[in-house]
């Protein structure tokens, strides 16, 4: 849950779970290297997701970061402890609405509340959705001790030296999360070397649809974002990312890491962490910040960048149940 919490008020937004996006990750199928596996979580209840919302995955292959293709997730409203799901894929201008858009490439499929997860495969595509071993792991506590947030909830306050912050525990190893996964051949994709992908959650409100969430880099949201700001980053699109938060996050990494305004501007071009879009080259081995593994360490990462390599390691190992098989993520935790 990496983007578990967006701004300092650590809440979800609009005080809703299930609009919560989590995680997202990009990385080469393990049976076909040809194929690309794209996972977005939501809802760390791990419990049933909104019938308003529309969870979209937005991919840019022509280095515009505009969205070339969509792929969009409506789901039932919940009875009797079930839940189905539609899969739209959009591409050219139609991937640019609001609404689930173009053809509809799964229809009705069922969601995993159990151990076995329900696969559905529908002419190229692999698709899944359902509650999953979360595999983010992190030690909330040590970011806590890290920034006191307990009692400033200010991330600009880095707390270096000394005692190291971390406590060695995973806050995440007993968690579930909603996991939608889809495979598809990387040629339907067709990148110009690489995607840039990110997720989006919206929800129908008086009739009209409000971007709630988004997710792109690992943590980037929740770290960089306050509380005056998270809605409006959250509905904002990353084309104007550069030009709308640039200042905000130069001015926070002079805080966290003392870096200079040159200093800031250069490791935020070096990352790409704006526009913030996570970026994959499926030419190259997926490792953030190309694309993103079970396996990579992103609060040790982002707390490194914060910090301009001051803060310790957090000294975590990624978690063991995740599969070498479609949908990848491990089976649920039980409550």
């Amino acid at each position: 849950m990496s983007n578990h919490f967006t701004g300092l008020s650590l809440g979800p937004p609009l005080g809703d779970q299930r609009l919560d996006l989590c995680d997202l990750y990009a990385f080469q199928s393990l049976a076909d290297k040809n194929r690309t596996v794209i996972v977005l979580n939501a809802n760390p209840n791990a419990d049933a997701l909104d019938p308003d919302a529309i969870y979209r995955i937005n991919i840019d292959n022509d280095g515009d970061y505009l969205t070339d293709i969509a792929l969009s997730y409506v789901f039932s409203k919940p009875q009797n402890g079930r839940q189905s799901v539609d899969v739209f894929m959009a591409t050219g201008p139609q991937s640019r609405s609001a609404e689930p858009a173009g053809t509809k490439i799964i229809a009705g499929a069922e969601v995993s509340f159990g151990a076995k997860p329900n696969i559905v495969k529908s002419g190229p595509y692999t698709f899944f959705a359902g509650s999953r071993s979360d595999a983010f792991f992190f030690d909330f506590d040590g970011i806590k001790n890290l920034f006191d947030i307990r009692g400033k909830r200010n991330f600009t306050a880095p707390h270096l030296g000394g005692k190291s912050p971390w406590t060695g525990v995973d806050s995440n190893t007993q968690a579930n999360v909603f996991s939608t996964v889809i495979e598809l051949p990387t040629s339907e994709i067709n990148p110009k070397r690489e995607m840039h992908i990110w997720g989006r959650c919206s929800v129908r409100r008086d009739g009209k649809l409000v971007h709630v969430d988004r997710a792109g880099h690992p943590s980037v949201s929740s770290f960089f974002n306050t509380d005056d700001t998270k809605e409006e980053y959250n509905a904002s699109e990353p084309v104007n990312d550069r030009t709308r938060w640039l200042e905000q996050f130069v001015h926070l990494l002079g805080h966290t890491g003392n870096y200079t305004r040159e200093e800031a501007i250069a490791a935020i071009d070096q990352e790409g962490t704006l526009p913030d879009v996570l970026s994959f080259d499926p030419a190259r081995p997926a490792k953030y910040p190309n694309g993103r593994v079970f396996t990579d360490d992103v609060i040790n990462y982002r707390v490194a960048f914060l910090t301009k390599n001051e803060a310790p390691s957090t000294g975590l190992k990624p978690h063991t149940d995740v599969l070498t098989e479609f949908p990848y993520l491990g089976t649920p935790h039980s409550k």
